[in-house]
């Protein structure tokens, strides 16, 4: 059978990008740090010893996660001395079966709410978590606690050498692949906003599709930012690291260039109705762009391989003459379809400019050709987490969603034991394991999370059975453990139920090499799993439940407020001009990423229980308003800052101020610091709008007579200014009329 040869293109290019992936290079290492002290063990007769380094090495992995190899080293030593503290006092739990509980839910209360701290702090409570649950399974009889606890250390410090002989030896690696994943997603983001220009019945999956894509790519946005400020920061200015943050600043450019293409899709939808060849130019053009974007990434570490392509200058000269075209048979002074059409195309040939400078940057230019970034510029973009006693203590209480799930944890993982030791289960602390795995704060993750785990399981545990019923060899289950634990750790954040699976066939080959009843070993895997799993289900249902729309609340505050300060330095910028304030970009990014956490907000709320849902079309509504605020707020910040612009008009200073002042109105209904009866009822937009600005744009005979490139210019920054304001204020005044008819 044959296969197309675009599929197997597909395949092999998606195969390519796995195995340069960081996910896959940590899971080789991993898989080196973990069988190296074994096979040392078995060599030199001390396999209990090679079992004890190889867990310590398991347990400070999970905080070599993507970012500076400063605060990767910190992460993986902090997450060793925990797992060391907590394998020591795990070791004695055994000595009392009344001792065992309240100990075992009052540490994993507190390791759990050390999450509370953020990512990296949530990566190292894995640790302690992972530590406590294997202390459980008494790997070894001759080994003492305390030993145990030394061994786990080394087995930490082994890990974190290799950590840096990786960095080492591949210092380039993570960067070149975050930029390249960075460019690919701008080129999705690019093409969605294509597909989006074209007229269309439904625009809701595409807006969609449009979110989730902004979202990663915002995430990714802040792990390239930590990777390339923090280690210019703390090594010092290099020539690489400054021009890959130049290439990531027009990246992020770029995003906010393309979400400030248009935004008000009944005006171009009518325009491009009657002129369906200037649509299609465009789209091309974007399309153009977004390959060129995707052969970059595909070329980022070796750019002289880049070819000239000319399809991007093709269709910019097609939409430069077809404005031409149309601006000749217009008879009209103030064409206002001729100001959209070249408003869009300055857009364009803004990220063409863009585009260029990236391929430029790559092709290694003198140092004296670049301006690079100041290390303390830079640096007041990194988002920093606060790491003070406060935070533990605002948190405790049960309006904190970690606190909660810190909770809920203690009390499932008592159960979870009990269970296993009431019905003599063979290995209990397997249910513990799955307990802390799958359990999220919140109830859609959870049970995602289960159902991934129990299908992985039951297809691993399947599969294991039908290779040993083919083969009983020793040599051969060796091999597929160390495979399949590779396998199964560069899949986990990729594709968890795809990785289950692997950690399933992992698990029961490593105890078949140990002992011989593996079916019994596959029948209690999968038995432990389905209970951990129905635990975890059960807990965040029952147990003290934290609904998305519980904690929407604070996220569109978060949201709401990160606009107002965006909008204000925009305001500001736009009545000083000068150089552009380091505040304004650090405004920008705060609301891109705010955007994001709305976005992945609303998405977990639509896998919670239809009954819990509460008012999820206009939670929907506002999610999608709020996108649109801010996708006109680029398009007017891009406007004043890419182009020679007049002073700002008093008339649009009150405006904006009106603008703000209802975006201050709807951070008040969040904060429930105005009852929803004493919100006076506002005229409507149009009469605000028409009242402060006018009918038209006011320009004297003289001006509307001029055919000088100042005068368009001038009435092309007039006729975006006037727009998007109008669109702004409509939006500003709907939302906190649609925050009072959500039900938080």
């Amino acid at each position: 059978m044959k296969f197309p040869k675009n599929i197997v293109a597909t395949s092999l290019k998606d195969l390519s990008e796995f195995v340069n992936s960081t996910d896959f290079s940590k899971a080789i290492l991993l898989g080196i740090a973990l069988t190296l002290p074994i096979v040392a063990g078995v060599k030199l007769d001390a396999l209990d010893i090679g079992i004890a380094v190889t867990v310590g090495a398991m347990l400070a992995s999970p905080s070599d996660v993507s970012g500076s190899i400063r605060h990767k080293i910190t992460g993986i030593l902090l997450a060793t001395l925990l797992a060391m503290i907590v394998s020591l006092i795990g070791g004695y739990l055994h000595l009392s079966l009344w001792l065992v509980f309240p100990i075992l839910g009052i540490l994993m209360f507190g390791i759990s709410y050390l999450s509370i701290y953020g990512f990296r702090a949530s990566l190292i409570s894995f640790s302690g978590l992972f530590a406590l649950v294997l202390s459980f399974s008494n790997f070894s009889d001759v080994i003492q606690p305390y030993e145990r606890m030394l061994l786990i250390g080394i087995g930490g410090l082994w890990y974190a050498a290799l950590a840096l002989l990786r960095h080492f030896i591949f210092p380039k690696a993570p960067t070149e692949y975050y930029l390249s994943k960075t460019i690919k997603l701008t080129a999705d983001y690019l093409r969605t906003r294509g597909e989006l220009v074209a007229e269309t019945a439904d625009r809701t999956p595409l807006l969609k599709k449009l979110l989730n894509t902004k979202t990663e790519l915002t995430n990714t946005h802040e792990t390239l930012r930590d990777i390339l400020i923090s280690s210019r920061t703390g090594s010092g200015k290099s020539d690489y690291e400054g021009k890959r943050l130049l290439i990531f600043v027009q990246l992020v450019d770029m995003l906010e260039l393309a979400m400030a293409n248009p935004v008000n899709y009944a005006k171009t939808d009518e325009f491009f109705r009657k002129k369906p060849a200037q649509l299609a130019n465009f789209q091309e053009l974007l399309f153009a762009m977004s390959q060129r974007l995707n052969i970059i990434a595909d070329n980022i570490a070796t750019p002289k391989k880049l070819r000239k392509s000319s399809k991007i200058e093709m269709f910019a000269k097609r939409i430069k003459d077809d404005i031409s075209e149309y601006a000749a048979a217009s008879n009209e002074i103030y064409d206002e379809n001729l100001l959209l059409l070249r408003n869009l195309f300055k857009y364009q040939k803004e990220q063409i400019k863009k585009l260029e400078k990236i391929e430029w940057l790559l092709l290694n230019p003198a140092k004296r050709e670049i301006s690079t970034l100041k290390k303390e510029d830079s640096r007041r973009f990194l988002t920093k987490e606060n790491y003070d006693l406060e935070v533990l203590i605002e948190n405790f209480n049960l309006r904190s969603p970690i606190f909660k799930h810190s909770l809920r944890l203690a009390v499932m993982t008592m159960i979870g034991y009990g269970v296993g030791i009431l019905f003599s289960l063979q290995n209990p602390y397997w249910i513990l394991l799955t307990l802390i795995v799958i359990m999220r704060p919140t109830f859609g993750l959870t049970k995602t999370r289960s159902k991934e785990r129990t299908i992985g399981t039951l297809i691993g545990g399947a599969l294991a059975v039908g290779i040993v019923l083919i083969t009983q060899n020793q040599t051969v289950y060796g091999i597929l453990a160390i495979a399949s634990l590779v396998i199964a750790f560069s899949m986990v954040q990729r594709n968890y139920k795809a990785g289950a699976t692997f950690i399933t066939l992992s698990v029961v080959f490593i105890y078949a090499l140990m002992r011989p009843d593996i079916f019994n070993v596959i029948q209690y895997r999968v038995t432990d799993t389905i209970i951990g799993a129905g635990l975890a289900t059960l807990g965040n249902l029952l147990l003290w439940p934290a609904w998305e729309i519980q904690s929407m609340q604070k996220t569109l505050l978060e949201t709401v407020k990160a606009y107002r300060v965006y909008l204000e330095e925009i305001i500001g910028y736009y009545n000083t001009k000068g150089t552009v304030p380091d505040q304004y970009k650090v405004a920008r990014k705060k609301s891109f990423l705010e955007m994001s956490d709305l976005s992945a907000a609303f998405q977990r709320m639509t896998q919670e229980p239809k009954s819990r849902q509460k008012s999820l079309d206009k939670v929907y509504e506002i999610v999608v308003l709020n996108h649109t605020f801010l996708s006109s707020l680029a398009s007017l910040s891009t406007y004043i800052l890419n182009n020679p612009t007049t002073p700002a008009s008093k008339n649009f200073n009150l405006v904006s101020e009106r603008i703000v002042q209802n975006l201050k109105r709807a951070e008040s209904i969040l904060k429930e610091e105005i009852p929803s009866q004493q919100i006076p009822e506002t005229e409507s937009t149009e009469d605000i709008f028409e009242a402060t600005f006018g009918k038209s744009i006011p320009f004297s005979e003289d001006e509307k007579n001029s055919t000088s490139d100042s005068f368009h210019s001038k009435m092309e920054e007039a006729h975006l200014v006037r727009e998007q304001l109008k669109w702004l204020l409509a939006m500003s005044e709907k939302m906190p009329k649609l925050l009072r008819e959500i039900e938080f």
